[in-house]
């Protein structure tokens, strides 16, 4: 719907004040009424799958018409298996520990005071996202739980859909006795009401930008309310001399080709030079019998001359792709001479996302914890496993490359803040 833009400055204001009005009783939902919803909504989805792919349907017919790629189609469709997996996503999250009124950290003062933190919610949140329509109930499923409200903004392909979703969420939160407006979805498809979303420091706490970097780097520039985001998923796996050669060539196919386009995907593979010309030739078969091409450094690329059916994919890497995020069957390849190299090389060019060392010896793997500075450090994993399900967090609103607040995936923890709480008996201060 096309809109002016006083028309829909007020609309979003509309939409800030009643998520503001709901988000105190939200905050004080106990543990019950919250689980009690989100059971409702898994029922829910269950019982009208069927209309819920009718709405899917007028989205899908829509993309199709406007000659929208079969990856995005595929993101966009509520199948049978995606409507049960949003439906088992919101018995996970009931299933989780609630965080908030948690108390922890205690400690006596001399003073005879009892200092402490709480765990409480953020308040309001908006959620910005592109054509995935499961990450309505994912993101009402963590805010609900997580004791906040949330403004919902998916992308103008999902709408239809979207629309379905959230009247369903709106009917488990009253089931429950919680207002409607804990979660409510933004109505237009005018980018003008994105613009007003992040604009509103009055109505919402904090923004999380879910989608493309552009989305991302535009919210981030124009944003007067603090983003979770991260920009760039350019994560490495390093394979450091003596690694187990078996281990290093599984996971490393695993970090790169398990699936190509999510941000936790391996773009980049350092080797060091002393398994070298054990490992990389093994690697390289990997991954030519899956099609990736290899971006190499002077001395993999002469390494990798030789193994079959390499030619064609074997190209020289250029400046810009050691930070490059490719999405796509394609990495980049750099001989290091040791741990000390690749951690450097990581910290200049990384995005402080997830990366990731494969070896047997433990100092090493220490140093590379320590020093590495990203949201997510691993050893002998694929970095695959930077996901808020894998961590435990029963789901994800997105993931953190930020040092405040959040790092990393961020799940119901992440969705609440720390207040200070002191327990006297009468102490005052002298």
């Amino acid at each position: 719907m096309d809109a002016s833009s006083d028309s829909i400055h007020n609309l979003m204001a509309d939409l800030g004040a009643r998520a503001r009005a709901a988000s105190r009783p939200m905050a004080k939902a106990g543990t019950a009424a919250k689980n009690t919803a989100l059971l409702a909504l898994a029922a829910a989805l269950r019982a009208q799958r069927p209309a819920l792919q009718d709405a899917n349907l007028r989205d899908l017919h829509a993309a199709r018409e406007s000659g929208l790629e079969p990856a995005f189609i595929d993101r966009l469709t509520l199948t049978d298996k995606v409507v049960e997996q949003m439906a088992q996503n919101c018995e996970q999250v009931a299933a989780l520990p609630d965080p908030v009124g948690e108390i922890h950290g205690v400690r006596r003062r001399p003073s005879g005071i009892n200092v402490g933190q709480m765990r409480v919610p953020l308040g309001v949140f908006g959620m910005i996202y592109e054509s995935r329509p499961n990450v309505t109930i994912e993101a009402a499923s963590l805010a609900i739980k997580s004791g906040n409200a949330v403004i919902l903004r998916g992308g103008s392909e999902a709408i239809h859909s979207n629309h379905a979703l959230a009247a369903l969420v709106a009917q488990a939160l009253q089931h429950a006795g919680l207002p409607a407006d804990g979660v409510q979805l933004v109505p237009t498809t005018d980018r003008a009401a994105v613009g007003a979303l992040i604009t509103m420091p009055q109505f919402v706490d904090v923004i999380i930008p879910r989608g493309g970097k552009g989305l991302i780097e535009r919210i981030s520039a124009e944003a007067r309310v603090p983003v979770i985001k991260h920009l760039d998923g350019n994560c490495h796996v390093y394979v450091d001399d003596g690694a187990d050669l078996a281990m290093a060539l599984k996971v490393t196919d695993n970090a790169k080709t398990q699936r190509y386009s999510p941000c936790n995907a391996a773009e980049s593979l350092l080797v060091a030079r002393g398994i070298a010309a054990e490992f990389l030739p093994r690697m390289a078969a990997i991954f030519v019998a899956k099609g990736v091409e290899m971006r190499c450094c002077a001395e993999s690329r002469a390494l990798l001359a030789a193994v079959p059916g390499a030619a064609p994919l074997l190209r020289d890497a250029t400046e810009a792709d050691w930070s490059t995020e490719y999405l796509a069957p394609i990495i980049s390849i750099k001989l290091v001479d040791g741990v000390d190299a690749a951690i450097a090389h990581i910290n200049r060019y990384g995005s402080q996302h997830t990366d990731a060392i494969l070896t047997r010896d433990h100092p090493r793997a220490m140093q590379f914890l320590r020093e590495v500075d990203s949201a997510s450090v691993m050893i002998n994993a694929s970095t695959r496993f930077a996901d808020g399900f894998e961590y435990g967090l029963g789901a994800e609103i997105g993931i953190s490359t930020d040092k405040f607040h959040a790092r990393g995936p961020v799940g119901l923890e992440g969705l609440t803040s720390l207040k200070w709480v002191v327990l006297g008996d009468g102490e005052v201060r002298i």
